[in-house]
């Protein structure tokens, strides 16, 4: 059996000391995602754009699945949220030609100081989802890129 599902090293970070990441119990439904740099999230001043935190992985899936990233609930217990809700990722965002498929995540800071993210220090989740299509469906796009490609026109 080929593989299904999971985790590799993107490009560029092999040699970084990434993990792979787990789920912490049997019956957790995410992979806990940790930092693959050290990172500080400034305090949120208007105007600003969201922090990305490099995580040093992609994901593979199958093609009717996709990845959600979310935020871990301590996150907002420490003044940070994602900046986006959550994250989607499609099956064919893995391995493209602009990042091989590396993901990361974006964070705004709402404490009162900046706040330092440690290399190894887990940031959010990962969960592998099944996607449905609706009848009449004709989508034959072909991802040409990373992140916000399929914006492009």
């Amino acid at each position: 059996m080929g593989k299904v599902r999971g985790f590799e090293i993107a490009k560029g970070w092999e040699d970084k000391g990434i993990n792979i990441p787990v789920r912490k119990t049997k019956n957790a439904a995410a992979y806990d995602i940790e930092a693959a740099e050290d990172v500080v999230i400034p305090m949120y001043q208007p105007g600003m754009k969201p922090t990305l935190i490099p995580t040093g992985l992609k994901a593979y899936c199958g093609e009717d699945e996709w990845y959600m990233l979310a935020n871990r609930s301590s996150g907002p217990k420490k003044g940070f949220t994602m900046a986006n809700g959550i994250g989607i990722i499609d099956s064919d965002y893995y391995e493209n030609e602009t990042n091989d498929g590396h993901f990361m995540f974006q964070y705004y800071n709402f404490s009162d100081h900046d706040i330092e993210v440690k290399k190894g220090d887990a940031i959010g989740q990962l969960i592998f989802m099944k996607f449905l299509i609706a009848d009449g469906d004709k989508a034959e796009g072909v991802r040409k890129g990373g992140f916000g490609s399929t914006d492009v026109k």
